[in-house]
Formats: C-alpha cells, structure tokens, sequence
C-alpha cells in the first residue's frame, strides 16, 4: 500500500460529509448548477471533488468501477483504506469513476429495472472544466432553462429515452461538482 493511500481523507468526517451529502444533493436536484465542495485530498489523477464524492456516497458495500487513469494503484489503496468499496467490472457498479471517454461505452452500465430503477449506476465523470454554457439543460430542478458543458449530447439524450431507467451523472473538476440525472433532457444548441 502507498503511503499516500493514508492521507486525504476527511478529518472531520461527520461535518465535512454532511456539507458534502448537501453539495451532492444540491447539484442533482438542480441540474447545471455547480458547487464547490472541500474535505478530501484523494491521490492523483483523482479531482478533490471525485474525493469527496466517493467518500461521501461509498462504503464497504457499494460496487465501485474505476476507469481509464483512475485505475491506478495508488487511487486502489486510497479507496481501500478511506472506503473499502469493492471494485468491480462496469456491468455490476453502482458508482463507476473515469474521464468519459474511459467510462465507454455507458450502455454497459446498469440502468436498473422497471420494478426497481434506482438499481442503477451513477457516473462521477472527471472533465477538464464546468462553465454554464453548451447544450441547454431542461425538466425537473430547472426554472425555464439551465446550459452546462457536456462531453456530447447523443449519450444524454438516448438515457433520458429510458426514463425512469437510466444512469445517472456527476460531473467533478478541481473543488467543483454538476449533477445530470437521468430526468434531465439535453438538447443541442
């Protein structure tokens, strides 16, 4: 085990994790809105946010898909001392973590079942930057309208086809966290 794997996670656990949940909560009820959160020092190449997001909604039994870069020794270890989450293929992850092109294709994630649809996965997707401009953001936790900067816009559109089935997405860059849930509809601008 690395010996970064013992620090970074938070020192005040039930305040930084509560202000965190709050943050989490926020960005997925309001779609395109964008929050800053702290608490976590997660090893490279893990945001802060990607930190507090996986502290804050995994444990020891969450499913946990690690992606691309992500998937590296030292982001192994942190998990397993901070978390203890088992890591997984994608098909049987609750929470998968990758840049968007490393988490492809997304049709191998779960997108529950009709009878239960919250049986499905949550994408904590690391992109170089948030900024409310791109496709326009529309539907529930939206007054009119919101834009939020997407990889693409196909892949959103074909999930909320699925509604109430689907994935559902949290977008971390730097201290910065966004939420897409599966009810949103991304239409190209």
């Amino acid at each position: 085990m690395h010996a970064d794997a013992l620090s970074g996670g938070y020192t005040d656990a039930p305040t930084q994790s509560a202000r965190a949940f709050r943050a989490i909560l926020e960005a997925m009820a309001r779609p395109g809105t964008i929050h800053t959160v702290a608490g976590a020092a997660p090893p490279a190449p893990l945001s802060l946010a990607a930190g507090v997001a996986l502290l804050t909604l995994t444990d020891p039994t969450t499913p946990l898909h690690l992606a691309g870069k992500a998937d590296c020794q030292p982001v192994r270890d942190w998990v397993a001392f901070h978390i203890g989450a088992p890591l997984v293929a994608a098909e049987k992850a609750t929470f998968a973590l990758g840049t968007w092109d490393a988490l492809q294709p997304v049709t191998r994630f779960k997108i529950g079942q009709p009878d239960y649809p919250d049986r499905s996965a949550t994408l904590i997707v690391e992109v170089d930057r948030l900024t409310n401009h791109g496709p326009a953001l529309t539907g529930p936790g939206i007054a009119l309208a919101t834009w939020l900067n997407l990889p693409e816009t196909a892949a959103f559109r074909a999930n909320r086809a699925l509604f109430p089935l689907g994935f559902d997405c949290l977008f971390t860059v730097g201290a910065q966290l966004a939420g897409l849930p599966r009810s949103t509809r991304v239409e190209k601008i």
